[in-house]
Protein backbone atom coordinates (compact mmCIF):
# COMPACT_ATOMS: atom_id res chain seq x y z
CA UNK A 1 0.00 0.00 0.00
CA UNK A 2 1.28 3.68 -0.65
CA UNK A 3 3.10 5.84 2.03
CA UNK A 4 0.26 7.90 3.96
CA UNK A 5 -0.49 10.74 6.80
CA UNK A 6 -1.21 9.87 10.15
CA UNK A 7 -5.06 10.43 11.07
CA UNK A 8 -5.51 13.64 12.24
CA UNK A 9 -9.41 14.45 14.36
CA UNK A 10 -11.35 11.62 13.41
CA UNK A 11 -9.12 10.55 10.18
CA UNK A 12 -7.25 14.03 10.04
CA UNK A 13 -3.78 14.57 8.68
CA UNK A 14 -0.70 14.71 9.93
CA UNK A 15 2.71 14.05 7.42
CA UNK A 16 5.22 11.12 8.29
CA UNK A 17 2.65 8.88 10.04
CA UNK A 18 2.24 4.98 9.39
CA UNK A 19 -0.10 2.20 9.23
CA UNK A 20 0.38 0.65 13.04
CA UNK A 21 -0.33 -2.71 14.16
CA UNK A 22 -2.63 -0.92 16.80
CA UNK A 23 -4.60 0.60 14.79
CA UNK A 24 -5.16 -2.48 12.86
CA UNK A 25 -5.45 -4.52 15.25
CA UNK A 26 -8.43 -2.47 17.22
CA UNK A 27 -10.09 -2.04 13.78
CA UNK A 28 -10.82 -5.93 13.36
CA UNK A 29 -11.39 -6.51 17.13
CA UNK A 30 -14.46 -3.61 16.88
CA UNK A 31 -15.56 -4.99 13.31
CA UNK A 32 -16.33 -7.84 14.89
CA UNK A 33 -19.66 -6.10 15.55
CA UNK A 34 -20.23 -6.42 12.05
CA UNK A 35 -19.66 -10.36 12.34
CA UNK A 36 -22.48 -10.41 15.16
CA UNK A 37 -24.94 -8.19 12.59
CA UNK A 38 -23.77 -10.67 9.26
CA UNK A 39 -24.61 -13.98 10.94
CA UNK A 40 -27.64 -12.87 12.36
CA UNK A 41 -28.62 -11.78 8.92
CA UNK A 42 -27.79 -15.18 7.37
CA UNK A 43 -28.99 -17.45 9.98
CA UNK A 44 -32.48 -15.94 9.90
CA UNK A 45 -32.87 -16.64 6.44
CA UNK A 46 -31.57 -20.31 7.00
CA UNK A 47 -33.35 -21.74 9.94
CA UNK A 48 -36.68 -20.40 8.47
CA UNK A 49 -36.54 -23.09 5.71
CA UNK A 50 -35.91 -25.81 8.30
CA UNK A 51 -39.00 -28.34 8.79
CA UNK A 52 -38.36 -28.05 12.15
CA UNK A 53 -38.36 -24.66 13.02
CA UNK A 54 -41.51 -24.28 10.73
CA UNK A 55 -43.28 -27.14 12.65
CA UNK A 56 -43.12 -25.71 15.70
CA UNK A 57 -43.41 -22.37 15.35
CA UNK A 58 -45.17 -21.52 11.77
CA UNK A 59 -47.23 -24.71 11.08
CA UNK A 60 -49.35 -23.21 8.70
CA UNK A 61 -46.47 -21.93 6.40
CA UNK A 62 -45.26 -25.85 6.91
CA UNK A 63 -48.09 -27.41 5.68
CA UNK A 64 -48.50 -24.79 2.36
CA UNK A 65 -44.65 -25.54 2.11
CA UNK A 66 -45.11 -28.62 1.33
CA UNK A 67 -48.28 -29.04 -0.28
CA UNK A 68 -48.30 -29.92 -3.93
CA UNK A 69 -50.09 -27.85 -5.59
CA UNK A 70 -49.25 -24.59 -3.59
CA UNK A 71 -48.64 -22.16 -5.75
CA UNK A 72 -44.46 -21.29 -5.96
CA UNK A 73 -44.43 -17.86 -5.31
CA UNK A 74 -46.79 -17.75 -2.13
CA UNK A 75 -45.78 -20.79 -0.38
CA UNK A 76 -43.82 -18.63 2.57
CA UNK A 77 -46.16 -15.84 3.08
CA UNK A 78 -46.77 -15.39 6.17
CA UNK A 79 -47.08 -11.95 7.96
CA UNK A 80 -45.68 -13.66 11.73
CA UNK A 81 -42.73 -15.52 9.82
CA UNK A 82 -41.97 -11.71 8.30
CA UNK A 83 -42.13 -10.13 11.78
CA UNK A 84 -39.34 -13.16 13.03
CA UNK A 85 -36.77 -11.64 10.77
CA UNK A 86 -38.07 -8.45 10.60
CA UNK A 87 -38.77 -7.09 14.40
CA UNK A 88 -34.79 -7.12 14.66
CA UNK A 89 -34.44 -3.72 13.07
CA UNK A 90 -37.70 -2.37 15.02
CA UNK A 91 -35.58 -2.52 18.23
CA UNK A 92 -32.34 -1.52 16.45
CA UNK A 93 -33.90 1.87 15.80
CA UNK A 94 -34.76 2.75 18.47
CA UNK A 95 -31.26 1.21 20.14
CA UNK A 96 -29.27 3.27 17.47
CA UNK A 97 -30.95 6.34 18.86
CA UNK A 98 -30.15 5.38 22.29
CA UNK A 99 -26.27 4.46 21.10
CA UNK A 100 -26.08 7.56 19.66
CA UNK A 101 -26.22 9.02 23.01
CA UNK A 102 -24.25 7.39 24.66
CA UNK A 103 -21.21 7.42 22.22
CA UNK A 104 -21.20 10.80 22.43
CA UNK A 105 -21.23 10.77 26.60
CA UNK A 106 -19.57 7.66 27.25
CA UNK A 107 -17.58 6.26 24.41
CA UNK A 108 -17.48 4.28 21.60
CA UNK A 109 -15.62 0.96 23.51
CA UNK A 110 -18.60 1.14 26.04
CA UNK A 111 -21.57 1.02 23.35
CA UNK A 112 -19.65 -1.79 21.45
CA UNK A 113 -19.36 -3.77 25.21
CA UNK A 114 -23.05 -2.98 25.49
CA UNK A 115 -24.43 -4.23 21.68
CA UNK A 116 -22.39 -7.63 22.30
CA UNK A 117 -24.19 -7.94 26.08
CA UNK A 118 -27.69 -7.63 24.33
CA UNK A 119 -26.65 -9.68 21.49
CA UNK A 120 -25.63 -12.73 23.98
CA UNK A 121 -28.71 -12.14 26.32
CA UNK A 122 -31.01 -12.26 22.41
CA UNK A 123 -29.06 -15.19 21.37
CA UNK A 124 -29.28 -17.19 24.18
CA UNK A 125 -33.34 -16.66 24.40
CA UNK A 126 -33.50 -17.51 20.99
CA UNK A 127 -31.87 -20.90 21.63
CA UNK A 128 -33.99 -21.78 24.36
CA UNK A 129 -37.21 -20.46 22.99
CA UNK A 130 -40.22 -22.12 23.49
CA UNK A 131 -42.65 -20.16 21.69
CA UNK A 132 -43.28 -17.14 19.05
CA UNK A 133 -43.18 -14.79 22.15
CA UNK A 134 -40.28 -15.97 23.29
CA UNK A 135 -38.46 -15.96 20.27
CA UNK A 136 -39.52 -12.35 19.37
CA UNK A 137 -38.46 -11.24 22.58
CA UNK A 138 -34.59 -12.53 21.60
CA UNK A 139 -34.90 -11.34 18.18
CA UNK A 140 -35.41 -7.68 19.68
CA UNK A 141 -32.59 -8.04 22.43
CA UNK A 142 -30.50 -9.04 19.45
CA UNK A 143 -32.00 -5.64 17.14
CA UNK A 144 -30.57 -3.66 20.35
CA UNK A 145 -26.97 -5.45 19.96
CA UNK A 146 -27.31 -4.31 16.31
CA UNK A 147 -28.39 -1.08 16.69
CA UNK A 148 -25.80 -0.51 19.73
CA UNK A 149 -23.24 -1.98 17.39
CA UNK A 150 -23.71 -0.70 13.76
CA UNK A 151 -23.69 2.93 15.67
CA UNK A 152 -20.36 2.73 17.32
CA UNK A 153 -18.35 0.60 15.11
CA UNK A 154 -18.07 2.01 12.05
CA UNK A 155 -17.84 5.48 13.91
CA UNK A 156 -15.10 3.71 15.87
CA UNK A 157 -12.72 2.57 12.90
CA UNK A 158 -13.03 6.23 11.66
CA UNK A 159 -11.59 7.78 13.93
CA UNK A 160 -8.49 5.82 14.56
CA UNK A 161 -7.72 5.46 11.02
CA UNK A 162 -5.27 7.21 8.58
CA UNK A 163 -6.96 9.33 5.98
CA UNK A 164 -5.37 7.23 3.24
CA UNK A 165 -6.55 3.64 4.88
CA UNK A 166 -10.14 4.50 6.09
CA UNK A 167 -11.64 3.22 3.61
CA UNK A 168 -10.07 -0.36 3.99
CA UNK A 169 -10.15 -0.21 7.81
CA UNK A 170 -13.64 0.48 7.72
CA UNK A 171 -14.79 -2.01 5.32
CA UNK A 172 -13.98 -4.52 7.61
CA UNK A 173 -17.13 -4.30 9.42
CA UNK A 174 -18.11 -4.76 6.34
CA UNK A 175 -15.89 -7.93 5.54
CA UNK A 176 -17.08 -9.22 9.02
CA UNK A 177 -20.69 -8.79 8.01
CA UNK A 178 -20.18 -11.29 5.04
CA UNK A 179 -18.09 -13.31 6.91
CA UNK A 180 -20.52 -13.86 9.67
CA UNK A 181 -23.37 -14.76 6.75
CA UNK A 182 -20.92 -17.21 5.44
CA UNK A 183 -20.57 -18.98 8.63
CA UNK A 184 -24.27 -18.83 9.34
CA UNK A 185 -24.98 -20.21 6.22
CA UNK A 186 -22.47 -23.40 6.65
CA UNK A 187 -23.92 -23.40 9.99
CA UNK A 188 -27.41 -23.96 8.87
CA UNK A 189 -25.99 -26.35 5.89
CA UNK A 190 -24.89 -28.75 8.68
CA UNK A 191 -27.54 -27.97 11.52
CA UNK A 192 -30.36 -29.04 9.12
CA UNK A 193 -29.18 -32.54 9.60
CA UNK A 194 -29.47 -32.36 13.41
CA UNK A 195 -33.31 -33.81 14.40
CA UNK A 196 -35.74 -31.65 15.47
CA UNK A 197 -33.07 -29.27 17.34
CA UNK A 198 -30.62 -28.08 14.64
CA UNK A 199 -32.15 -25.04 14.11
CA UNK A 200 -31.82 -24.26 17.95
CA UNK A 201 -27.58 -24.64 17.68
CA UNK A 202 -27.83 -22.30 14.48
CA UNK A 203 -29.61 -19.14 16.75
CA UNK A 204 -27.71 -20.13 19.36
CA UNK A 205 -24.03 -19.35 17.46
CA UNK A 206 -24.61 -16.29 17.38
CA UNK A 207 -23.41 -15.97 21.19
CA UNK A 208 -19.97 -16.57 19.94
CA UNK A 209 -19.61 -13.41 18.17
CA UNK A 210 -20.90 -11.74 20.89
CA UNK A 211 -18.70 -13.27 23.59
CA UNK A 212 -15.68 -12.41 20.95
CA UNK A 213 -16.22 -8.48 20.87
CA UNK A 214 -17.25 -7.97 24.39
CA UNK A 215 -13.97 -9.92 25.43
CA UNK A 216 -11.99 -8.28 22.81
CA UNK A 217 -13.57 -4.62 23.29
CA UNK A 218 -11.74 -4.86 27.17
CA UNK A 219 -8.61 -4.92 25.67
CA UNK A 220 -8.59 -1.64 22.81
CA UNK A 221 -8.24 1.55 23.49
CA UNK A 222 -10.97 4.43 23.00
CA UNK A 223 -10.61 6.81 20.19
CA UNK A 224 -8.33 10.08 21.30
CA UNK A 225 -11.27 12.04 19.63
CA UNK A 226 -13.89 10.50 22.16
CA UNK A 227 -11.90 10.43 25.12
CA UNK A 228 -10.80 14.67 24.62
CA UNK A 229 -14.49 14.80 23.54
CA UNK A 230 -15.29 13.86 27.20
CA UNK A 231 -13.13 16.27 28.45
CA UNK A 232 -9.92 13.07 29.23
CA UNK A 233 -7.26 15.39 27.74
CA UNK A 234 -4.26 13.09 29.41
CA UNK A 235 -5.98 9.72 28.84
CA UNK A 236 -6.62 11.36 25.30
CA UNK A 237 -2.92 12.47 24.57
CA UNK A 238 -1.94 8.98 25.50
CA UNK A 239 -4.54 7.13 23.54
CA UNK A 240 -3.10 8.90 20.29
CA UNK A 241 0.40 8.19 21.11
CA UNK A 242 -0.07 4.58 21.52
CA UNK A 243 -2.28 3.84 18.59
CA UNK A 244 0.61 5.75 16.61
CA UNK A 245 3.16 4.51 18.05
CA UNK A 246 5.19 7.61 18.41
CA UNK A 247 5.12 10.68 21.17
CA UNK A 248 5.21 12.93 18.08
CA UNK A 249 1.84 13.48 18.66
CA UNK A 250 1.54 17.50 19.01
CA UNK A 251 0.56 18.55 15.80
CA UNK A 252 -2.57 16.15 15.48
CA UNK A 253 -3.24 16.20 19.22
CA UNK A 254 -3.94 20.34 18.94
CA UNK A 255 -6.47 19.67 15.82
CA UNK A 256 -8.40 17.15 17.97
CA UNK A 257 -8.67 19.53 20.44
CA UNK A 258 -9.21 22.08 17.97
CA UNK A 259 -12.64 20.13 16.53
CA UNK A 260 -13.42 19.25 19.76
CA UNK A 261 -13.46 23.18 21.56
CA UNK A 262 -15.53 23.80 18.00
CA UNK A 263 -18.09 20.64 18.50
CA UNK A 264 -18.45 22.17 22.73
CA UNK A 265 -20.05 24.92 20.80
CA UNK A 266 -22.97 22.96 18.90
CA UNK A 267 -25.68 22.69 21.99
CA UNK A 268 -27.25 20.06 20.10
CA UNK A 269 -26.05 17.89 17.40
CA UNK A 270 -29.21 17.19 16.04
CA UNK A 271 -31.04 20.53 15.63
CA UNK A 272 -27.55 21.42 14.30
CA UNK A 273 -28.09 19.04 11.15
CA UNK A 274 -30.54 21.05 10.24
CA UNK A 275 -28.36 24.11 9.28
CA UNK A 276 -28.14 24.81 5.49
CA UNK A 277 -24.53 23.78 5.68
CA UNK A 278 -25.09 20.47 7.43
CA UNK A 279 -28.19 19.26 4.70
CA UNK A 280 -25.63 17.84 2.09
CA UNK A 281 -23.90 15.26 4.36
CA UNK A 282 -27.31 14.80 6.08
CA UNK A 283 -29.13 14.45 3.01
CA UNK A 284 -26.46 11.95 1.50
CA UNK A 285 -25.44 9.78 4.46
CA UNK A 286 -29.17 9.10 4.77
CA UNK A 287 -30.39 8.37 1.51
CA UNK A 288 -27.24 6.03 0.55
CA UNK A 289 -28.34 3.50 3.70
CA UNK A 290 -32.24 3.45 1.99
CA UNK A 291 -30.59 2.49 -1.99
CA UNK A 292 -28.30 0.38 -0.03
CA UNK A 293 -31.23 -1.73 0.86
CA UNK A 294 -33.04 -1.67 -1.64
CA UNK A 295 -30.43 -2.78 -4.37
CA UNK A 296 -32.65 -5.90 -2.95
CA UNK A 297 -29.46 -7.54 -1.37
CA UNK A 298 -31.17 -8.42 1.65
CA UNK A 299 -33.72 -10.25 -0.03
CA UNK A 300 -31.26 -12.33 -1.62
CA UNK A 301 -29.23 -12.81 2.01
CA UNK A 302 -32.23 -12.90 4.60
CA UNK A 303 -34.55 -15.33 1.92
CA UNK A 304 -32.21 -17.06 -0.32
CA UNK A 305 -32.65 -20.84 0.97
CA UNK A 306 -36.54 -20.00 0.58
CA UNK A 307 -35.87 -18.38 -2.81
CA UNK A 308 -33.66 -21.23 -4.19
CA UNK A 309 -36.40 -23.64 -2.44
CA UNK A 310 -38.73 -21.19 -4.64
CA UNK A 311 -37.00 -22.45 -7.67
CA UNK A 312 -37.26 -26.07 -6.12
CA UNK A 313 -34.06 -27.19 -5.07
CA UNK A 314 -34.13 -29.53 -1.78
CA UNK A 315 -33.69 -27.72 1.45
CA UNK A 316 -30.18 -29.16 1.47
CA UNK A 317 -29.39 -27.65 -1.94
CA UNK A 318 -30.89 -24.67 -1.06
CA UNK A 319 -28.84 -23.71 2.26
CA UNK A 320 -25.74 -25.42 -0.03
CA UNK A 321 -26.30 -22.64 -2.65
CA UNK A 322 -26.94 -19.83 0.07
CA UNK A 323 -23.15 -21.16 1.17
CA UNK A 324 -21.70 -20.47 -2.40
CA UNK A 325 -22.77 -16.86 -2.78
CA UNK A 326 -22.07 -16.47 1.00
CA UNK A 327 -18.64 -17.33 -0.09
CA UNK A 328 -18.78 -14.50 -2.81
CA UNK A 329 -19.44 -12.20 -0.91
CA UNK A 330 -17.07 -12.63 1.64
CA UNK A 331 -14.27 -12.81 -1.78
CA UNK A 332 -15.64 -9.48 -3.53
CA UNK A 333 -15.64 -7.51 0.03
CA UNK A 334 -12.18 -8.29 -0.09
CA UNK A 335 -11.73 -7.00 -3.40
CA UNK A 336 -13.29 -3.68 -2.09
CA UNK A 337 -10.59 -3.40 0.60
CA UNK A 338 -7.76 -3.38 -1.98
CA UNK A 339 -9.61 -1.14 -4.20
CA UNK A 340 -11.24 1.58 -2.69
CA UNK A 341 -8.43 3.75 -1.27
CA UNK A 342 -7.05 3.25 -4.34
CA UNK A 343 -10.08 3.65 -7.34
CA UNK A 344 -12.05 5.98 -4.97
CA UNK A 345 -15.68 5.46 -3.84
CA UNK A 346 -17.72 6.93 -6.99
CA UNK A 347 -16.65 4.77 -9.19
CA UNK A 348 -16.92 1.30 -7.18
CA UNK A 349 -20.30 2.60 -6.69
CA UNK A 350 -21.37 3.21 -10.55
CA UNK A 351 -19.84 0.44 -11.82
CA UNK A 352 -21.61 -2.24 -9.54
CA UNK A 353 -24.93 -0.44 -10.09
CA UNK A 354 -24.76 -1.57 -13.40
CA UNK A 355 -23.65 -5.43 -12.50
CA UNK A 356 -26.40 -5.15 -9.82
CA UNK A 357 -29.07 -3.79 -12.95
CA UNK A 358 -28.08 -6.56 -15.07
CA UNK A 359 -28.14 -9.47 -12.53
CA UNK A 360 -31.79 -8.50 -11.16
CA UNK A 361 -33.22 -7.46 -14.61
CA UNK A 362 -32.04 -10.77 -16.04
CA UNK A 363 -33.07 -13.00 -12.80
CA UNK A 364 -36.90 -11.42 -13.19
CA UNK A 365 -36.85 -12.30 -16.96
CA UNK A 366 -35.83 -15.76 -16.64
CA UNK A 367 -38.50 -16.54 -13.52
CA UNK A 368 -41.02 -15.19 -15.20
CA UNK A 369 -40.35 -16.82 -18.54
CA UNK A 370 -39.79 -20.42 -16.77
CA UNK A 371 -41.37 -20.50 -12.92
CA UNK A 372 -45.08 -20.69 -13.08
CA UNK A 373 -47.31 -20.78 -9.97
CA UNK A 374 -47.53 -24.82 -9.40
CA UNK A 375 -44.25 -26.11 -11.66
CA UNK A 376 -40.57 -26.28 -10.87
CA UNK A 377 -38.31 -24.22 -13.03
CA UNK A 378 -35.60 -26.12 -15.39
CA UNK A 379 -32.19 -27.64 -13.82
CA UNK A 380 -30.46 -25.80 -15.77
CA UNK A 381 -32.35 -22.53 -15.37
CA UNK A 382 -32.11 -22.64 -11.46
CA UNK A 383 -27.93 -23.02 -11.74
CA UNK A 384 -28.45 -19.77 -13.99
CA UNK A 385 -30.26 -18.12 -11.43
CA UNK A 386 -28.16 -19.50 -9.07
CA UNK A 387 -25.29 -17.80 -10.78
CA UNK A 388 -27.11 -14.47 -11.30
CA UNK A 389 -27.53 -13.96 -7.70
CA UNK A 390 -23.97 -14.97 -7.26
CA UNK A 391 -23.32 -12.25 -10.03
CA UNK A 392 -25.28 -9.68 -8.46
CA UNK A 393 -23.46 -10.57 -4.71
CA UNK A 394 -20.13 -10.05 -6.22
CA UNK A 395 -21.44 -6.25 -6.91
CA UNK A 396 -22.72 -5.37 -4.24
CA UNK A 397 -19.85 -6.67 -2.05
CA UNK A 398 -16.93 -4.37 -3.89
CA UNK A 399 -19.72 -1.14 -3.63
CA UNK A 400 -22.81 -0.63 -1.81
CA UNK A 401 -22.45 -2.83 0.84
CA UNK A 402 -19.36 -1.59 2.50
CA UNK A 403 -19.28 1.98 1.08
CA UNK A 404 -23.13 2.49 2.51
CA UNK A 405 -21.50 2.28 5.94
CA UNK A 406 -18.33 3.69 5.14
CA UNK A 407 -19.51 6.76 3.67
CA UNK A 408 -21.66 8.37 6.16
CA UNK A 409 -19.38 7.26 8.70
CA UNK A 410 -16.69 9.59 7.47
CA UNK A 411 -18.72 12.88 5.91
CA UNK A 412 -19.84 14.17 9.18
CA UNK A 413 -17.62 17.07 10.92
CA UNK A 414 -17.44 15.83 14.92
CA UNK A 415 -19.53 18.31 16.32
CA UNK A 416 -22.62 16.48 14.32
CA UNK A 417 -21.29 12.94 13.56
CA UNK A 418 -22.86 10.96 15.85
CA UNK A 419 -26.35 12.45 15.61
CA UNK A 420 -25.99 12.59 11.35
CA UNK A 421 -24.77 8.64 12.01
CA UNK A 422 -27.65 7.69 13.93
CA UNK A 423 -29.59 8.85 11.19
CA UNK A 424 -27.96 6.62 8.55
CA UNK A 425 -28.26 3.80 10.95
CA UNK A 426 -31.71 4.44 11.75
CA UNK A 427 -32.44 4.61 8.27
CA UNK A 428 -30.76 1.32 7.15
CA UNK A 429 -32.71 -0.44 9.87
CA UNK A 430 -36.06 1.48 8.69
CA UNK A 431 -35.44 0.12 5.42
CA UNK A 432 -34.51 -3.15 6.34
CA UNK A 433 -37.36 -4.03 8.17
CA UNK A 434 -39.53 -2.39 5.76
CA UNK A 435 -38.13 -5.32 2.81
CA UNK A 436 -38.10 -8.09 5.36
CA UNK A 437 -41.25 -7.60 6.47
CA UNK A 438 -43.02 -7.55 3.26
CA UNK A 439 -40.70 -9.60 0.49
CA UNK A 440 -42.58 -12.67 1.15
CA UNK A 441 -45.91 -10.64 0.13
CA UNK A 442 -44.57 -8.85 -2.98
CA UNK A 443 -42.82 -11.94 -4.01
CA UNK A 444 -46.81 -13.85 -3.87
CA UNK A 445 -48.34 -10.52 -5.21
CA UNK A 446 -45.85 -9.22 -8.05
CA UNK A 447 -43.90 -12.78 -8.76
CA UNK A 448 -40.61 -11.76 -10.91
CA UNK A 449 -41.60 -8.30 -11.06
CA UNK A 450 -40.49 -8.60 -7.21
CA UNK A 451 -37.08 -8.08 -9.28
CA UNK A 452 -37.64 -5.68 -11.40
CA UNK A 453 -38.85 -3.36 -8.71
CA UNK A 454 -35.65 -3.42 -6.89
CA UNK A 455 -33.82 -3.19 -10.56
CA UNK A 456 -35.74 0.30 -10.74
CA UNK A 457 -34.13 1.50 -7.25
CA UNK A 458 -30.67 0.22 -9.30
CA UNK A 459 -30.76 3.02 -11.79
CA UNK A 460 -32.23 6.01 -9.61
CA UNK A 461 -29.02 5.19 -7.06
CA UNK A 462 -26.59 4.79 -9.93
CA UNK A 463 -27.40 8.06 -11.30
CA UNK A 464 -27.31 9.50 -7.27
CA UNK A 465 -23.63 7.74 -7.25
CA UNK A 466 -22.39 9.64 -10.41
CA UNK A 467 -23.63 13.07 -10.31
CA UNK A 468 -24.93 14.06 -6.61
CA UNK A 469 -22.20 12.25 -4.79
CA UNK A 470 -19.12 13.92 -4.01
CA UNK A 471 -15.63 11.92 -3.95
CA UNK A 472 -14.21 11.21 -0.53
CA UNK A 473 -11.37 9.47 -1.33
CA UNK A 474 -8.03 10.09 1.09
CA UNK A 475 -9.76 13.78 2.27
CA UNK A 476 -9.11 13.50 5.96
CA UNK A 477 -12.69 14.31 8.20
CA UNK A 478 -12.55 17.31 9.29
CA UNK A 479 -11.40 18.60 6.39
CA UNK A 480 -14.15 16.89 4.55
CA UNK A 481 -16.52 20.63 3.85
CA UNK A 482 -13.59 22.47 2.60
CA UNK A 483 -12.40 19.57 -0.05
CA UNK A 484 -15.25 17.59 -1.05
CA UNK A 485 -18.68 19.56 -0.20
CA UNK A 486 -18.12 22.95 -1.05
CA UNK A 487 -16.49 22.09 -4.13
CA UNK A 488 -19.26 20.00 -5.61
CA UNK A 489 -21.44 21.33 -8.03
CA UNK A 490 -24.54 21.03 -6.35
CA UNK A 491 -24.06 20.92 -2.74
CA UNK A 492 -21.60 23.75 -2.63
CA UNK A 493 -24.70 26.48 -2.76
CA UNK A 494 -25.53 25.12 0.82
CA UNK A 495 -22.11 26.75 2.01
CA UNK A 496 -22.98 29.92 0.12
CA UNK A 497 -23.24 33.23 2.38
CA UNK A 498 -24.11 30.77 5.41
CA UNK A 499 -24.27 31.34 8.89
CA UNK A 500 -23.66 28.75 10.70
CA UNK A 501 -24.76 29.65 14.04
CA UNK A 502 -28.39 30.97 13.01
CA UNK A 503 -29.20 29.96 9.52
CA UNK A 504 -31.56 26.60 9.95
CA UNK A 505 -33.73 26.40 6.52
CA UNK A 506 -32.99 25.09 3.01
Amino acid sequence: MPAMAVAGPGGGSVDGGKLTGQVLVCSIIAAFGGLMFGYDIGISGGVTSMDDFLLKFFPGVYVRKHRAKQNNYCKFNDQYLQLFTSSLYLAAIVASLVASFICKKLGRRLTMQAASIFFLIGAIINAAARDLAMLIVGRLLLGAGVGFGNQAVPLFISEIAPANYRGGLNICFQLLITVGILIANVINYGTSRLHPNGWRVSLGGAAIPAIALLIGSLTIVETPTSLIERGKLDEGLRALKKIRGTDNVDTEYEEILHATEMAKKVDSPFKSLMKRSSRPQLICGTIIQIFQQFTGINVIMFYAPVLFQTMGFGSNASLLSAVVTGLINVVSTLVAIFTVDRCGRKILLVEAAIQMLVAQCTMGITLAIHLKSTNEIPSGYAIFVVFLVSFFVAGFAWSWGPLGWLIPSEIYPLETRSAGFFFAVSMNMLCTFLIAQVFLTMLCTMRSATFFFFSAWIVVMGCFAAFMLPETKGIPIDEMNERAWRKHWFWKRYFEGEDDNQKVGF
